[in-house]
């Protein structure tokens, strides 16, 4: 079943390289190490390394080369997504309940649910506005929540070209609100790009770098990204080109790393 799977990921992506949206993004692959299951991601400026959930109890801190630096847990039966939310975290369970915690570890108020009656939460971020964004595969959506958890829009991601049947990761570009969502294997195995408005505006596989993409996190500006790959239990680094608007305002002081 895995080889059919394989293969008929492969024709998609062959697929995705002549047809759908002219790919802005480029990527060139410049280092990868392996970490144990890695599910979710997000690049954090104040310590500049990556927040990882491996859909287990905790939540891990490493460096950009995979060196752990904190772990911690929640009230939360696991977590199987994570965002920096601000100063602290936000963190999910995968079926809709959410939790903010300081990046000590320390609650900062109690679960929460997303006002939704089934929610398969495989990635989040957030907006400049608070609002969070989830990508979810069981049904197939885009949904923005507000930061109490009511649902504000979404999408489904079945109706675009191509199809997006299976988001695992979600990052935002504080520089444009761009988003970049991973499709896993089961899916195209691929990286889409769209826009704040949520409009797809680019596609780029992931077939000749790895197997199963579930996380991604963007360290804007380096113009990096960093994918978590299922197959082989790795995080990959990339330097790609976004999709950026002339005259794109620069980023804020300290939206890249704090620690440079």
């Amino acid at each position: 079943m895995r080889a059919l799977i394989f293969v008929l990921c492969l024709a998609q992506c062959l697929a995705l390289r002549f047809a759908g949206p002219a790919a802005a993004l480029d990527l060139r692959i410049t280092d990868s190490y392996r970490i144990d299951r890695p599910a979710s991601l997000d690049y954090d400026p104040a310590f500049c390394g990556l927040w990882i959930a491996n859909e287990g109890p905790e939540v891990i801190l490493v460096t950009l080369d995979g060196l752990e630096l904190r772990r911690f847990g929640s009230d939360l039966v696991r977590i199987k997504a994570v965002s920096v939310e601000g100063d602290g975290l936000i963190v999910a369970d995968g079926t809709g309940a959410f939790q903010r915690l300081s990046k000590s570890g320390a609650a900062l108020g109690a679960p929460f649910r997303v006002a939704d009656p089934w929610a398969d939460t495989e990635g989040i971020a957030v907006d400049a506005d608070g609002s969070l964004i989830t990508v979810e595969d069981d049904p197939e959506r885009l949904s923005w929540f507000s930061p109490e958890g009511q649902l504000l829009r979404r999408i489904d991601t079945l109706t675009l070209d191509p199809p997006l049947s299976e988001a695992q990761g979600i990052a935002r570009d504080p520089r444009t609100g761009h988003l970049l969502i991973v499709d896993d294997l089961e899916g195209t195995n691929s990286l889409y790009e769209f826009d704040a408005a949520g409009r797809l505006l680019a596609t780029a596989s992931l077939i000749e770098y790895g197997l199963d993409p579930e996380g991604i996190a963007i360290r804007p500006g380096s113009n990096q990204i960093f994918i978590a790959f299922d197959q082989g239990a790795r995080i990959a680094a990339f330097d790609y080109s976004p999709t950026l608007p002339e005259g794109a305002e620069a980023l804020p002081p300290g939206a890249d790393c704090m620690l440079s």
